[in-house]
């Protein structure tokens, strides 16, 4: 191993990139209700009213407010003030059109929202409570619920995700199919057929899978109705029956609601949409806010179509745009302006931002994840401990749920408050992962018959039938390897017999391996072929999906080198997860905040650190592969689905950028799961030069094969200055040695470059310090703490177990020292 001296700080721009200036919004006006509505106008009073609760309104949200009679499309830029509006303009209805508050019907996506709603809107000046509490504000469930309990509908509701899943498990059990399905996959399959109005006898059934998933979804519809219960999504279908065969109820709720408001309208699905055009159908005054710019939820159903043809459904709607951001610093929406107007299925708007910049969006170049969290975690630490931040001022996205392995594992070690927001699983948990983990659980111990359990499908033996067959025949004779007990299994087959006895050999010499060589020989020998094999797993995810999965598996093995140090880390982490998701979490609690870029829509932080920007993580690979969706899939019905699919990619990029306000910093790692990565085309690109685009457009052009484009956008002009090799003009962290080195200050330390120049990018480095930390004192174990505060002396001959348990194994804990990446920031003046 060689060193070299280099240098890494945070960057203003992609790594690889030559542009110099970085994009910076525009800064909005700052007149306002009080400049522009003059005080002899007839409704004065009423933004006086508003003016006199600290809310000014802009050009744009008067002229939505004042707005009543007809269709009207708002669209709500990120931070535009969506909700002042909504308010305010059932306020104005009220107080200066006369409008009968029981008229007037606002429907949103969250019950949250639609109580902060009613709340603001009794606080309006000029209402009367009585008035205010006539106006109805409801989630689209709930509004439709109550109109069913109104016409006798009294079933229960079956609103737990977790007893849905139980029902779909039990009849997946009863077909002798729960070894091949996911009953939350299927759900959330069934849903979106619902949502686009796609009915039992619609849907296709030309393979066996198809007609396996049709009589699932036909057992759980006679499982509901037998125990008269019915889910969120019967809310709505049977509501939608209910309108269009009753038409004197229809009747009545045209009547009664002449102003109808719908927010989050880029949420909205086919059905929901059917379900408001009939209720305003006479009247037409339906005012929807949304922004087509954050529509990221089509796995869901939502139609990013709704609001680009607003206007043909309805030729005559007013269409009012609201591009003044309230929320980021300038340079942070300019960012997300770039980089959002390269989709071409949008409604061109161009933000304008109230604050102006006192510091640009970060750019951090790691070598791969685990680098990638010590990282920015180094830097959140010293911005809590040295300048007063809380740790609750930072959330971290991601793309994926998988994403925050690496983050995870070391906010667990390092002992930092955080909060996971995610439902499902933890990565080890999830069924792609989980039989390779019970391979290795085995290896250890031949009798856990729990992690047998996990893998016995993949020897095609039904899992619960096999289980029991093995207890009954262990318990008289108990064997040291109780898998053999298959091997008199009634009905096998030949080749079934054979895979027994291989699987067992192969189980037998895990334990000698090192964990990450344990993984690649389960995959090599039979795991990757048993995926691939199966057509119900094209339901769940692609194919590369799949083994991207077991790939970020390989990636966390690395660091261990014998397969009981890396199961008992992932069976800590495992009871961890589940502690984490048995409390009671405090919305307010100072602490780090993890979620995928989908869960923190609609919420905005001090600051936000976008992980994995990276090529085949955001663009997540699976959009690359989007014109291979199943024809018969119920949202595969658009002509180009290749276009689609990354254009979503690049809403969800510039979602998660508009949630920060203060400090934005995105990280994209140069390897990810032993592969090299480019920086995202959606961040590069926004850096291209002039000549750069001109080149990638001429690349694009003459690519004929849309294979050899993948990974390509305008995406990706690659610079020859940009390689990091011996030779280049850049150093390794992406700095231009001549035309960059007097705007940029680097920091300049010793790392460790290791592997061949000629074949990879030498990873990041890391000014090292050392420092005195607790050390776990358990057999195999790698987890430490930093004692703080920093720079307190060990105390000699302590133990370490007065009350200090190692986070990750419970052992006691003893002081030491360690070396440690420097909790320092370098920014760029």
């Amino acid at each position: 191993m060689t060193t070299s001296t280099v240098s890494i700080p945070f960057y203003k721009r992609p790594f690889g990139t030559n542009r110099l200036d970085v994009p910076l919004a525009k800064l909005a006006s700052l007149e306002n209700s009080r400049d522009l509505v003059a005080h002899d106008a007839p409704d004065a009073a009423f933004f006086r009213g508003l003016e006199s609760q600290g809310l000014y309104l802009n050009r744009a949200q008067i002229q939505a407010v004042r707005h009543t009679q007809g269709p009207l499309l708002t669209l709500a830029g990120a931070g535009s003030g969506k909700t002042s509006v909504l308010v305010s303009r059932t306020g104005y209805l009220i107080a200066c059109r006369r409008a009968d508050p029981s008229s007037i019907l606002l429907v949103t996506f969250s019950s949250k929202a639609a109580a902060e709603m009613k709340e603001r809107i009794m606080a309006l000046p000029g209402l009367r409570a009585g008035e205010a509490a006539k106006v109805t504000a409801r989630t689209f469930h709930s509004f439709f619920l109550y109109l069913l309990r109104t016409r006798g509908y009294r079933q229960e509701i079956l609103g737990n995700a977790r007893h849905q899943q139980f029902i779909i498990k039990r009849i997946l059990r009863e077909m002798g199919l729960q070894d091949r399905y996911e009953a939350e996959t299927l759900l959330s399959l069934w849903s979106a057929y619902r949502m686009n109005m796609t009915g039992m006898n619609e849907l296709p059934g030309s393979t066996p899978a198809e007609v396996e998933q049709r009589e699932i979804f036909a057992r759980y519809e006679e499982w509901k109705v037998a125990h008269d219960q019915m889910d969120f999504d019967d809310i709505l279908v049977l509501s939608h029956r209910l309108l269009t065969t009753e038409p004197a109820l229809l009747a009545s709720l045209q009547r009664r609601y002449r102003y109808v408001m719908v927010d989050e309208f880029q949420d909205t699905g086919l059905l929901p949409y059917e379900l408001l055009k009939l209720i305003v159908a006479p009247h037409r005054n339906l005012m929807v806010v949304g922004d087509d710019d954050q529509t990221i939820y089509g796995f869901n159903g939502a139609r990013n179509e709704f609001i680009l043809e607003f206007d043909q459904t309805y030729p005559d709607a007013k269409i009012i745009t609201l591009d003044i951001n309230y929320r980021s610093l300038s340079s942070i929406v300019g960012l997300g302006n770039e980089i959002i107007r390269v989709n071409q299925r949008r409604r061109p708007k161009l933000l304008r931002s109230t604050r102006k910049s006192g510091s640009v969006p970060l750019y951090l170049r790691p070598g791969d994840p685990d680098q990638e969290a010590e990282l920015l975690l180094n830097h959140i630490t010293e911005e809590v401990r040295e300048r007063g931040r809380s740790y609750r001022d930072y959330a971290v996205l991601y793309r994926t749920a998988s994403n925050s392995r690496a983050i995870f594992e070391q906010l667990v070690m390092r002992d930092i408050p955080f909060i996971h927001y995610e439902n499902g699983e933890l990565f080890y948990e999830q069924w792609v992962v989980k039989p390779v983990m019970d391979h290795l659980r085995l290896s250890l111990d031949r009798r856990n018959f729990h992690a047998m359990e996990g893998m016995l499908h993949t020897l095609y033996v039904n899992r619960d039938k096999g289980m029991a067959f093995i207890r009954e025949k262990d318990a008289p004779r108990p064997k040291k390897g109780p898998l053999a007990h298959l091997l008199s299994y009634p009905g096998l087959k030949d080749f079934q017999v054979e895979q027994i006895r291989e699987r067992s050999k192969l189980i037998k010499g895990l334990q000698a391996m090192e964990p990450v060589s344990a993984i690649q020989e389960i995959r090599r020998r039979f795991y990757d072929k048993f995926l691939e094999a199966d057509e119900r797993q094209e339901l769940t995810l692609h194919k590369e999906l799949i083994q991207e999965g077991l790939d970020e598996l390989e990636a966390s093995a690395k660091r261990f080198k014998e397969v009981s140090e890396f199961v008992g880390f992932v069976d800590r982490l495992i009871d961890i997860h589940r502690e984490m998701a048995a409390m009671k979490r405090d919305e307010e609690a100072d602490a780090i905040r993890l979620m995928t870029i989908h869960k923190s829509k609609g919420l905005e932080f001090p600051s936000v650190c976008l992980i994995g920007a990276s090529e085949g993580i955001l663009p997540h690979s699976s959009s690359l592969l989007a014109e291979h969706l199943d024809d018969h899939h119920p949202l595969s019905d658009k002509e180009d689905k290749a276009l689609d699919a990354l254009e979503e990619e690049r809403r969800l990029a510039y979602v998660a950028i508009t949630r920060a306000r203060d400090e934005l910093i995105i990280s994209s790692p140069a390897y990810y799961r032993g592969r090299k990565t480019d920086v995202s085309r959606f961040f590069r690109d926004v850096f291209l030069t002039e000549e750069q685009r001109e080149q990638a457009r001429g690349k694009a052009s003459e690519a004929a094969d849309p294979r050899r484009t993948r990974g390509i956008g305008l995406e990706t002009a690659r610079r020859p200055a940009a390689s990091g090799r011996p030779g280049s003009s850049r150093t390794a962290g992406g700095a231009s040695s001549a035309g960059e080195s007097r705007e940029r200050k680097p920091i300049t330390v010793t790392v460790p470059v290791t592997g061949s120049p000629e074949r990879r990018e030498p990873k990041p480095p890391v000014e090292m310090e050392t420092v005195n930390v607790w050390l776990c004192t358990g057999a195999g174990c790698k987890g430490w703490q930093r004692i703080q505060p920093a720079g307190q002396a060990p105390v000699r001959g302590s133990r370490g177990s007065e009350g200090k348990a190692c986070p990750l194994c419970q052992a006691p804990m003893k002081q030491g020292r360690k070396e440690v990446p420097v909790q320092k920031r370098a920014r760029q003046s």
